[in-house]
């Protein structure tokens, strides 16, 4: 049993080791998580910013196609632009299909 004189330097030692406890447990993990996080997220806007102008040379290659093969029609725009949406969807169907896994629990 601690002696009454003892009870303010145990009473320190508590709060230095619950500070200490909290930095390392807490404080520490946080900070890396957030450094992982931005790289996710930087990756996440680099990979969509590729596909949307991936989509965008894809439907101006088709505007270029179509224009060149037929007169200069507004049908052959709409095509392009459905032609493009369906490959898009198509793409982003493939990507949801092969990220869904079974395997995992729970």
């Amino acid at each position: 049993m601690a002696e009454p004189q003892e009870i303010p330097q145990i009473a320190t030692e508590l709060i230095d080791m619950s500070r200490e406890y909290l930095l390392q447990e807490t404080i520490e993990p946080a900070k890396r998580l957030g450094k992982v996080a931005g790289m996710g997220v930087g990756g996440a806007i680099g990979l969509s910013l590729g596909a949307f102008l991936m989509a965008w040379a894809l439907y101006y290659g088709l505007v270029a196609l179509f224009a060149g093969v037929v007169n200069d029609s507004q049908w052959w725009v709409v095509l392009s632009r459905f032609l493009t949406a369906l490959v898009a969807a198509g793409i982003a169907g493939l990507i949801v299909w092969r990220m869904q896994n079974d395997d995992l629990p729970g």
